[in-house]
């Protein structure tokens, strides 16, 4: 067994890849996680939906017109997510004496949806 794997809060690694590891998740509610899982369902089905476009070899203006819906439905769900994070993980941080940290990697995942 390697050291990744003994320690739970290791994410799975690629090889040469390196992953922080993250703190303990708190127990904090999501908020509803059945609306979240049936809107990445749609969004499933939109991907499966552009591949049969494909495989159709449909017209690529309609293929690039999913192609972006499906990236603001992507969108979307991260903001939803995002802030799901921010009044629930990161407040109970703040509250912990843990908030830099959490302000930091929240700060950090925020970033890379700016780019």
């Amino acid at each position: 067994m390697t050291s990744s794997s003994k320690d739970p809060r290791r994410r799975s690694q690629r090889p040469g890849v390196k992953t922080a590891a993250h703190p303990q998740h708190p127990l904090v509610k999501r908020g509803d996680g059945s609306a979240l899982t049936k809107r990445l369902s749609r969004i499933e089905g939109q991907v499966r939906g552009i591949g049969k476009m494909i495989a159709e070899d449909r017209y690529c203006i309609d293929i690039l017109t999913q192609v972006s819906a499906v990236q603001s439905a992507l969108d979307a769900l991260a903001l939803q997510l995002l802030e799901q994070h921010l009044h629930g993980c990161v407040q109970h941080a703040v509250k912990s004496g843990d908030g830099e940290r959490a302000i930091e990697e929240a700060l950090g995942v925020i970033r890379k949806f700016a780019r």
